[in-house]
């Protein structure tokens, strides 16, 4: 037997702490990054030495300033949080790694990453995104039911890298297709090469797709991941962000994640969702169809998201996708299969639900607490929906329309009672804060040309 025959094969993929540490003394993984979910939805953190990262960090975590969940896109030093600002002097928080996320980095097959936590002085920092979630699921725990999640990500693909296209100031934003290419299997070679890396990029990550499609908006493609764990879901679709521009990288690409680069362009971040109890789906009636808690968590969605608006359209261009035509929803209505709803019922017989509110650029921890909170009032104080829209729901006019400006939602949110009970204390009022940032960075009354400090601010960083 040789000696390349004794060494124990590469482990890729999701990775156990026993693996990494294999795979770590093998010579064959030199970095850990510990990475946190921030504001945005980005992945922020530092890059340890492997052997110093099992040494010291795995068990006992690791000091990073916090301000990264007090800030703006501009990493802009906080002034007024709670969390940190000038007047605390800016300090640390600590950064525990979640040793069930190790995963190899297809960007660098000498790295993995692992996500963590923040907590300070022992506990978790509330206003965490990925906290923020975990506890929307203990409180439907509580009720003995589970989350089930799948997540169907929009995004469009531009001609050239993201720093060539900041060289020249996104003057000649050109998508890959000019084309409505929706569900076209015969793509163009830059496409088709695109995701057929991105497939093999997330698999090497350990996060394998569900299916890939082309969409109609020029250049516009969707992800969608198999159904499954909450946390798991969100962790994987932060993951994809980075996972697609290493691979727009690779092949001349620049993807974007801003719902509204071009005129005509919607990209969202569609949340399908279901409960369950004791192994057995909750919104599915015993005879099939929408069950009582189905119309209940429904009549929740549609009476709580527009006062949690800024958790999931967070930035001024997200309003720019809630136009008739786009598929995006233009009001708060509900339907069977309808996809000109906010909240569609998917699936006749066992049916869950898809919220179809959130954008691109939505934070997914943010935008599923939100969901899953309103869907817990609903069930909580029984509420009745509206009838189902059978047809055009962008021609009906007698249901609430989504806010068409940030400041409107802003303000619907600061005035609401819902936001502070449903959320942990403190967490409202800083999330109000980040929406302050947004409009102080960009003009509240957008017209209709899409600007330029528009795409500066988001094109490669939503």
């Amino acid at each position: 037997m040789t000696a390349d025959q004794a060494r124990p094969a590469r482990a890729v993929g999701l990775l156990t702490l026993d693996q990494l540490r294999t795979e770590v003394d093998e010579g064959r993984v030199r970095t850990v990054e510990l990475a946190l979910a921030d504001i945005q939805g980005r992945q922020q953190g530092k890059r340890y030495h492997a052997r110093y990262f099992l040494d010291r960090v795995a068990g006992n975590g690791a000091d990073v300033c916090a301000y990264v969940l007090a800030t703006d896109v501009d990493m802009l030093p906080p002034s007024d949080f709670e969390l940190v600002s000038w007047d605390t002097g800016i300090g640390d928080f600590q950064l525990r790694p979640d040793l069930t996320t190790i995963r190899t980095a297809p960007w660098d097959p000498t790295t993995v990453v692992v996500q963590a936590d923040a907590f300070l002085d022992d506990r978790p920092v509330e206003v965490s995104p990925r906290r923020i979630l975990r506890r929307q699921l203990d409180v439907l725990a509580e009720r003995g039911l589970q989350v089930k999640v799948g997540v169907e990500a929009e995004f469009a693909l531009y001609r050239g890298t993201h720093q060539r296209l900041e060289d020249t100031l996104h003057r000649s934003l050109r998508p890959v297709s000019g084309k409505n290419r929706d569900f076209a299997l015969e793509l163009d070679p830059r496409t088709r090469r695109y995701l057929r890396l991105l497939q093999d990029h997330l698999e090497y990550a350990g996060r394998p797709i569900e299916a890939a499609k082309s969409e109609a908006a020029p250049g516009q493609v969707e992800i969608t991941f198999p159904y499954g764990d909450a946390v798991e879901a969100c962790d994987g679709h932060v993951l994809l962000k980075r996972i697609a521009r290493h691979t727009g990288d690779r092949t001349g690409l620049a993807p974007t994640f801003m719902p509204t680069p071009q005129p005509g362009t919607a990209s969202g971040l569609h949340l399908h969702v279901s409960l369950w109890r004791d192994g057995e789906p909750v919104f599915v009636a015993a005879e099939g169809g929408l069950s009582s808690v189905g119309r209940q968590a429904v009549a929740g969605l549609l009476a709580v998201l527009p006062d949690l608006t800024p958790l999931w359209a967070p930035n001024a261009n997200s309003y720019r996708r809630y136009q008739p035509d786009t598929g995006a929803p233009t009001s708060f209505t509900w339907g069977y299969d309808n996809r000109t709803c906010a909240v569609r019922v998917v699936g006749r017989s066992t049916p869950h639900l898809e919220v179809r509110l959130p954008g691109a650029d939505a934070n997914p921890y943010l935008a599923l607490t939100a969901a899953l909170a309103a869907i817990e009032h609903g069930i909580e104080n029984a509420l009745t929906p509206p009838e189902p829209v059978p047809g055009n729901a962008y021609a009906d006019h007698t249901a609430p329309p989504v806010h068409t400006t940030l400041g409107a939602a802003l303000d619907a949110f600061r005035s609401a009672p819902l936001p502070d009970k449903i959320l942990a204390p403190g967490v409202a009022k800083h999330y109000a804060q980040v929406a302050q940032l947004e409009l102080d960075a960009l003009p509240d009354e957008l017209g209709e040309e899409i600007t330029e400090t528009e795409i500066t601010r988001w094109f490669a960083r939503a």
